[in-house]
């Protein structure tokens, strides 16, 4: 899938130094003085543009659900003395109408309105012929066909500066993070819309500061194009979400601690080292496919055996024996238990598939 987007700015990354585009503010605009001191330290810290909450759609009620719309002017007025770009989430139409009112540069659209078309729909319709940047975050839950659909409403709305955020997904496992991140959820995107920029947005994905330079340089290591982090200037004091919070200094230390990579070379060696190598991982996926195929030809023989003696297609006994012998022999050979799980669910899912059309014949 292909979008008309107009990819230089404001999101891809420097092409001459590789520099990710840096997002930054807190979590939530608390006092004026508090919005106009952040921005100040983080002008400081060589950010891109500016970021705060206004609007705080919290879980439950009777917490702090954002200062409103007076916080916008507090917000754009500090971004105009350090000549940076201001971002906000928006919600709802209203929000859209009262950031545009106050010359917001940049709008987002945040993981619980992601996840609902008909919300999604009405800010595609309040930006109806607006020329105005907008971030997309992943919904809360993994489902990449509902993104997909957000980015999709808002291209219908005449929007061309669009980037997708990937801020984890919810999950009742437990995790180190907050929100798990399942990297080949935004892999599959930016495979699916190869021309749309990709930020993280590490402070959810984390949801405390020890893990954040881990998730950052991840992203750069999978070639975003930008990270959005939530700073304070007093993160202990924080209204909201101050566990995941870094002061200006901080975040500028660990900007500045990340390994940027390119994404290419015009080293001839490396290369065409690089080449045979990706020649070999051609043959070898000739091989599983070839492999694959011969296997599902004896899961339809099994399957007109079953069909021809009434057995069910499903015996968990034998399938507890694969996937035990599986996860014996992938932790020998070094695979993680992860791997084994997804590729043997994928094989045996398409094994029932197979059997099923079988038993009737289809």
């Amino acid at each position: 899938m292909t979008l008309d987007l107009q990819l230089k700015e404001p999101f891809t990354r420097n092409l001459k130094d590789g520099k990710p585009f840096i997002i930054s503010g807190p979590c939530s605009a608390e006092t004026e003085e508090q919005v106009h001191e952040t921005v100040k330290r983080l002008a400081k810290q060589n950010v891109d543009a500016i970021r705060a909450g206004i609007w705080k759609p919290r879980t439950r009620p009777n917490s702090f659900e954002g200062i409103g719309t007076e916080g916008l002017k507090w917000l754009k007025d500090a971004c105009k003395e350090v000549g940076l770009p201001a971002a906000v989430e928006v919600a709802n139409a209203k929000h859209v109408y009262e950031s545009l009112k106050f010359g917001i540069d940049i709008l987002w659209i945040g993981a619980r309105t992601t996840v609902n078309p008909f919300a999604v729909q009405e800010i595609a319709d309040a930006l109806q012929g607006v020329d105005v940047p907008v971030m997309i975050k992943n919904p809360v839950n993994p489902d990449l066909e509902l993104w997909i659909g957000a980015i999709e409403r808002i291209h219908k709305a005449g929007i061309r500066k669009i980037a997708a955020i990937h801020r984890g997904f919810s999950s009742y496992e437990k995790s180190k993070y907050r929100n798990k991140p399942y990297w080949e959820i935004p892999i599959e995107l930016k495979r699916r819309i190869s021309d749309i920029p990709l930020i993280c947005d590490p402070s959810h994905i984390c949801g405390t500061r020890e893990h954040l330079h881990t998730v950052c340089q991840k992203a750069m290591d999978l070639n975003f194009d930008g990270l959005i982090i939530e700073s304070h200037r007093d993160p202990s004091k924080a209204w909201s979400d101050a566990a995941q919070q870094l002061t200006p200094e901080a975040l500028g230390e660990m900007i500045n601690n990340l390994v940027l990579r390119k994404l290419s070379t015009d080293d001839k060696e490396f290369n065409t080292h690089l080449d045979d190598l990706r020649s070999k991982i051609n043959r070898i996926d000739d091989e599983i496919m070839e492999i694959l195929s011969h296997r599902m030809d004896i899961v339809k023989e099994i399957g007109i055996c079953k069909k021809e003696n009434n057995i069910t297609i499903l015996q968990p006994s034998r399938w507890d024996e694969i996937i035990k012998k599986a996860l014996e022999k992938g932790s020998k050979i070094g695979l993680s238990d992860q791997v084994i799980t997804d590729i043997f669910q994928a094989i045996h899912n398409e094994s029932i598939r197979k059997q099923t059309a079988v038993m009737n014949d289809e």
